[in-house]
């Protein structure tokens, strides 16, 4: 299983579309921490609002975590999507 290859999201149009599901839910998501992390941070300017700020900094910070997972979930789909591939063009499906 080969991760993090170009080829693996060009490979059909299915592997292409697998792709752009899997960027567009990255892209909420990092949109998601930074909307988060912005609200948080003028928040801060009011003493009253604190722990609001400190709620949307955690909320941020998970999002940013989960970029990362998003992104290996996509690379994990990707190959094994080829690995079906092969097999079926090994054994004549």
């Amino acid at each position: 299983m080969k991760l993090f290859r170009l080829s693996n999201r060009e490979r059909n149009e299915r592997s292409k579309d697998i792709y752009a599901a899997y960027e567009l839910a990255y892209t909420i998501v990092e949109f998601g921490a930074a909307i988060s992390f912005l609200i948080g941070s003028i928040l801060f300017f009011w003493k009253e609002y604190e722990t609001p700020a400190l709620w949307l900094f955690v909320i941020g910070s998970l999002l940013f975590a989960a970029k990362p997972t998003i992104r290996f979930a996509r690379e994990i789909k990707l190959a094994s999507e080829g690995d079906v591939d092969d097999l079926a063009e090994r054994y004549g499906g």
